[in-house]
Parts: structure tokens; C-alpha cells; sequence
């Protein structure tokens, strides 16, 4: 597992942490460091384990082995209630008979805090969320995204050191979603709460986190930045599972000074900016990094190919390069504007494919025989 180290000192531990039911085993041997502050996603497909990490977190199930620690101090054993820890739900969870501020009040109230400075924390947690207006409505006068400002409203107002929150845009619309993924950046860099978000949609995560585990199969996968992570995958499955990738068969070489990706006889060779171990391995490159252009118009390493389909996407153009290396996706941005009498070639039409060394990663076999694992 690669992991990259926190930004800053911890505010969340987990060392050897394993949870089994009964033969199953849920998550196997986790660890990783959650610095203070940070926006921290778990991110990874259905039964990766990200759910059961969260739910470990906070206390709701116990583990099998390990050790949990919240700002140093050893949790295994603390109920949820006595853990500096709070969270918010997809399911919104509001009580349906009190009011929005009766609602972000609820914890206080169960904490005995003075009526004044509990409506003081309430006043200032539904300024932050948007909500300021409507303290007397009830939640079923709410929207979707409303009933969830609400939510989040009565998880921060109880000042956790830690917010846990359970993939809580899913059952919004995905334009609605797409808003809250900015407030809840917003609202993260205004409190500085250390944020622990679960999700299975890969936009959302690059779009709020400071950092990313990709969780599969009980473990973590890889840990890093969102540019990190998209850009330089560990293996095939993040890769994968992170936008839309280029895989290219082929061997890396060393001449002693440089390496090289090696596409075989017909195809030739590209050099690679790492200096990474010889031997059988897959290239990957993201479309978005690709050019493509007519025959001669490339750098000397450059593949030949044939554009095999050409597909208008609003922002962008999808090209589909046919190469004797496999077809390649091409992604042409129409950040620039876009004019219909500029072409980037038409199918049947011979065409070079290149890249940035930067942009490409090696994806090396653990077996020597070529990386195609999923």
C-alpha cells in the first residue's frame, strides 16, 4: 500500500485495525494517519470496507483487532457517546416534530448547556449552513439539500473535534449534490474540522478532499492527494476506478542514463521522466493528456494510429485513436472555444499520438509478466 503522510498531526490513528463477522473479514489490517483539519475521503466501490471504517470511528461497531486513537488518546473502548466525534447520516435522521432550531439544538440540550448560549450556537451554526431564515420551519417544509444543512448544522454545533459523514449527498439530485460538494468545502475551510467523508463517486472526492484513501477488498489501496491519486495511480484497479485511463502494453528499458517504455519493434519508444525498474509493464496516460495531430506534426516519440471515431461532448471532444499498441482515448478540450471549422481529424484519417512525460505512470507487474490486474 502507498501511502502519503498527513499534513499536519494527527487528529485520527489506526494502527493494525481489522474487523471480521464471523469468517468474513470486513476490513484487514488498516493503517493510516488522519491529519487535523483535513477533509479526508474514503472512497471505493460497495463492500471496499470505507462504511466499516467509518462505523469503527465512531464507535457504533466493535473491533476485531487493532487500535483506534482520536487525538492521541485510545478509543477502543469508548462508547460513541464519549468519543469527540459526531455524524451525519444520508438518511438526514431529524426528529419530524421539532423545528430546524429545536433540531440543531437537540445535542445541546442533551449536553445541559445554558439556553442562551445554546440558541447563540444554534444562531451561528445556521448562519454557516445557509439556513439562517428558517429556524422555525419544520423539516418536511425543507427541500433535500435544506434537511441536510440542517443535519449538518446539528453535528457541528456540538464543536466535535472529529465530523463523520456517511455518504450524505446520495440521496440528493445530482445538481443539487453538485452544490453541496462546494458548500461543503466551504464550511470545511470556515470551521476546520477534521472531516472523515465516505463516498463511492469519484468526482465528489477529488472535487472536496485533501486527501484520499481508495479503499478494495477490506484494505487500503492507496492514500495521497486527489492530484496524486488521479494522476499517478498505484496500480490498475485505482486507475480504473479514478476517471478514464490509457493502458499501453509494453517493457521498460534503461540504456544506463535514461529509461524508456518500450511498445516493441513496431512501435518503438517513449521516455519516462521516473527512473523505474526494467522490466514487463503496462503505461497508463489519462486522455485529457493525450494530443493527437496529423502524421509529422508529433515529437520524434510519438505513436502512429488511425482515428477511428470522433465524438462531440460538449466541453470536450472524445477522439479514438486505433494504434498498433491498442485504441487510445483522446480527450480535446473545448476550454478555449470552439470553432466547427477546426477539426482535430476525421475517422480513417492516419494520425501521431504524444504526451507530457510527466502524465504518464508505469504500472509495474508484480508477476514480471505485464500488469492486467484488476
Amino acid at each position: 500500500m502507498a501511502q502519503q503522510d498527513p499534513i499536519g498531526a494527527p487528529a485520527i490513528e489506526l494502527v493494525g485495525v481489522t474487523k471480521r463477522y464471523g469468517g468474513a473479514v470486513a476490513l484487514n489490517d488498516v493503517s493510516m494517519e488522519i491529519a487535523e483539519g483535513e477533509f479526508f475521503c474514503l472512497l471505493g466501490p460497495s463492500g471496499c470496507g470505507k462504511t466499516t471504517t467509518l462505523n469503527l470511528i465512531g464507535g457504533f461497531i466493535p473491533l476485531s483487532s487493532g487500535e483506534l486513537r482520536i487525538e492521541g488518546q485510545r478509543i477502543n473502548d469508548l462508547p460513541p457517546h464519549k468519543r469527540n466525534v459526531n455524524t451525519v447520516f444520508q438518511s438526514y435522521a431529524l426528529f419530524p416534530h421539532m423545528d430546524v432550531a429545536e433540531n440543531v439544538a437537540f445535542g445541546l440540550r442533551m449536553e445541559s448547556m445554558a439556553s442562551a448560549e445554546r440558541t447563540k450556537r444554534v444562531d451561528e451554526y445556521l448562519e454557516l449552513v445557509g439556513l439562517g431564515g428558517m429556524a422555525d420551519r419544520k423539516p418536511n417544509q425543507l427541500s433535500g439539500g435544506q434537511q441536510q444543512r440542517v443535519a449538518l448544522a446539528r453535528a457541528l454545533a456540538k464543536r466535535p473535534a472529529v465530523l463523520l459523514l456517511d455518504e450524505p449527498l446520495g440521496a440528493l439530485d445530482l445538481k443539487l449534490r453538485r452544490q453541496m460538494q462546494g458548500e461543503l468545502a466551504r464550511i470545511h475551510d470556515q470551521v476546520g474540522t477534521t472531516f472523515v467523508f465516505v463516498t463511492h463517486d469519484q468526482e465528489e472526492a477529488l472535487s472536496m478532499a485533501t486527501r484520499i484513501a481508495v479503499m478494495s477488498l477490506g484494505r487500503v489501496v492507496q492514500v495521497g492527494t486527489p492530484r496524486d491519486i488521479y494522476y499517478h495511480p498505484v496500480d490498475r484497479f485505482v486507475a480504473d476506478f479514478i476517471g478514464e485511463s490509457n493502458f499501453l502494453k509494453g517493457s521498460v528499458v534503461n540504456d544506463g542514463s535514461s529509461g524508456f517504455f518500450d511498445f516493441g519493434e513496431a512501435e518503438g519508444r517513449v521516455p519516462l521522466m521516473y527512473g523505474e525498474r526494467p522490466g514487463p509493464a503496462t503505461l497508463m496516460v489519462r486522455p485529457e493528456a493525450l494530443e493527437v495531430g496529423p502524421l509529422g506534426s508529433a515529437p520524434e516519440a510519438a505513436l502512429r494510429g488511425t482515428i477511428s471515431q470522433v465524438a462531440f461532448m460538449g466541453n470536450h471532444t472524445r477522439i479514438t485513436v486505433d494504434t498498433a499498441a491498442g485504441a487510445l482515448v483522446v480527450h480535446r478540450s473545448h476550454s478555449g472555444g470552439v470553432r466547427d471549422d477546426v477539426q482535430p481529424g476525421r475517422p480513417g484519417e492516419e494520425a501521431c499520438l504524444w504526451w507530457p512525460i510527466e502524465m504518464a505512470t508505469v504500472l509495474e507487474s508484480p508477476n514480471g509478466d505485464g500488469y492486467d490486474a484488476e
